[in-house]
């Protein structure tokens, strides 16, 4: 329930690990069938939601993903060298971004200039849309949180699995 705790720790993590981990997690689906991997999807809210962008071009492997208010820009630093404005066009699979329009840590500029990359950006990366819900905060699908918006969370829900059954997910 504490998020600058939660965030104090995550934001020690590099982008290069989380990649590293999404990888060990596949490879041990695929190793233990406890899973398909040919039929492999992605989702993740806030800081997951970025992870969903940067894994999106990472792994050829991947059908889509839906990102969830994920930051697109931010400070490029050591342990975060790339942002997904940066990587709008090398996405390997189609990505669903889930946006607030009053979102205040994701200014609406910065979800224009993603749109715009992956516009100019070839397929599969132009295959990708953002969705921005009007008036609508950082976290509407938190359920346990006051910016909680359930008519976009339920529509938001809606979308992802439409979006899935899309990309060959169903």
């Amino acid at each position: 329930s504490d998020i600058p705790e939660i965030l104090k720790i995550v934001g020690q993590v590099p982008d290069a690990q989380v990649m590293q981990d999404l990888d060990a997690s596949v490879r041990w689906v695929e190793q233990t069938g406890e899973g398909n991997v040919n039929l492999l999807g992605i989702t993740g809210f806030c800081w997951g939601g970025r992870i969903v962008w940067l894994y999106a071009a990472h792994n050829p492997q991947l059908k889509a993903g839906v990102a969830w208010y994920g930051r697109l820009v931010g400070e490029k630093t050591d342990l975060t060298p790339q942002h997904p404005v940066d990587i709008a066009a090398k996405l390997h699979a189609p990505d669903l971004g889930l946006y607030g329009g009053a979102d205040q840590g994701i200014p609406a500029e910065t979800v224009e200039q993603m749109q715009t990359g992956l516009k100019a950006a070839s397929k599969p990366a132009a295959a990708s849309r953002i969705i921005v819900y009007p008036d609508t905060p950082h976290g509407f699908h938190a359920d346990y949180r006051p910016s909680y918006r359930k008519k976009w969370a339920n529509d938001g829900w809606n979308r992802l699995q439409v979006w899935f059954a899309r990309n060959g997910l169903s």
